[in-house]
């Protein structure tokens, strides 16, 4: 199994949220470093999930078929990745955020 290269060592990672849970991310993020370009939180699953769904936004069906291409990890660790998600963390299940053309996230649903 090949290991994953992510874009952040382990000893970059800081404590920003503390016991929010975890969160899918794909490795378009984790991995080659691209920002949140589309956000939605479903129902979480279980007590350990925020329900929080995180994507680059370029990424295909395909792509995601592939388990080996996302992962599940804890909300702190992607706040690390990209912080213009966390004024949006407190939205309800069923929220929608997308990445603007200026760069923006913004509310799509």
């Amino acid at each position: 199994m090949i290991e994953k290269r992510f874009k952040l060592d382990k000893s970059q990672i800081v404590k920003i949220l503390v016991g929010e849970g975890g969160c899918l991310v794909t490795d378009r993020i984790m991995v080659d470093g691209c920002r949140v370009g589309y956000m939605y939180r479903e129902m979480p699953r279980n007590t350990m999930d925020s329900g929080w769904r995180f994507f680059a936004g370029d990424e295909t069906e395909g792509y995601m078929a592939n388990p080996r291409n996302h992962g599940v990890y804890d909300l702190n660790t992607l706040v690390n990745y990209d912080s213009d998600v966390i004024p949006f963390l407190r939205a309800e299940v069923g929220s929608e955020f997308e990445r603007n053309l200026n760069g923006i996230l913004v509310r799509i649903k």
